[in-house]
């Protein structure tokens, strides 16, 4: 059995002395822990399940029903998001997952906080003030369940028709650790591989299958269950091997999520989207794009 995470803070961790072709970098912001994983090789890469490519993880994110509380952490995921963006063209924002299943509706609630822009345009933008304003088209996907397509089908169509610079991928993430879930988002350079952290593998929306540059931005919310248990068990000197954790469960795959998880959702995905309209609206202060979201 793997251990399974889609954090490569997590994955990083677990490294222990192995740490060759892969740099970190820890610093503390307003009392935001942020981690900066770099993949150097493909060496690294194999080691650890993860492409090669930045992501910057952040910890202890303070989450309110108002997202003006946390400003500062906003402003600060922004800004790791805009570096990862090329500078101009549109953008197509895809919210990932199920908006049926809490755990997993994120993306979703997430692309409801997403200015969308695309059709602001001409004199309507000019008399309204907001001809500087990027071009964002944003949409949810679905599941492959519920649409018959993958997200990968979807997504690629929509590149064919808007030509976007660059793809925004918004998902639901598993973790290896409980006290990660609903309070840490990541943000990677290399896209996202949809329901890979419990197992349920989808085709990945990265450069390499829709040939442009793809951000990927998730919250874990989810931890697998045989994977907490080697964890827990670890955790008190058992020498369980992970094999033996997985047995200890029925052979039903399981994950686990906290009991608030509506309520983490919901204030995550209004952090994560008022993050994105910051990270894509530089010609705009945070208060302006507040008043067009609210």
């Amino acid at each position: 059995m793997a251990i399974r995470t889609d954090l490569a803070v997590e994955a990083a961790l677990s490294e222990g002395k192995n740490t060759g072709g892969v740099r970190v970098q820890e610093t503390d912001y307003q009392g935001m822990k942020l981690t900066r994983v770099e993949i150097l090789t493909e060496e690294a890469a194999g080691r650890m399940g993860k492409p090669v490519g930045q992501y910057v993880t952040a910890e202890n994110l303070r989450l309110t029903e108002d997202f003006r509380d946390v400003r500062e952490h906003i402003e600060a995921l922004a800004k790791e998001i805009r570096e990862m963006l090329p500078e101009s063209g549109t953008v197509l924002v895809i919210g990932l997952g199920n908006s049926a299943i809490t755990a997993d509706a994120l993306g979703p609630k997430s692309i409801a906080h997403v200015l969308a822009t695309r059709h602001i345009r001409g004199e309507l933008a000019k008399s309204t003030g907001l001809d500087k304003l990027r071009s964002v088209a944003a949409v949810t996907t679905g599941v492959l369940g519920q649409t018959g397509l993958e997200s990968s089908e979807i997504a690629a169509g929509l590149i064919g028709l808007l030509k976007p610079g660059a793809v925004i991928a918004i998902d639901a993430l598993a973790a290896r650790n409980l006290h990660r879930l609903g309070n840490t988002v990541q943000i990677g350079s290399t896209g996202i591989a949809p329901g890979s952290g419990v197992g349920n593998y989808r085709a990945s929306l990265d450069e390499k299958t829709l040939g442009v540059p793809v951000i990927g931005i998730g919250v874990p919310t989810v931890v697998d269950a045989a994977t907490l248990t080697y964890d827990l068990l670890s955790g008190i000197g058992s020498s369980i091997s992970p094999e033996e954790a997985e047995s200890l469960l029925s052979s039903e795959h399981m994950t686990v999520t906290p009991g608030d998880i509506d309520v983490l959702t919901d204030r995550a995905a209004k952090l994560v989207g008022m993050a994105v309209n910051c990270a894509l609206q530089k010609n705009f202060d945070f208060d302006t794009l507040a008043a067009l979201v609210s």
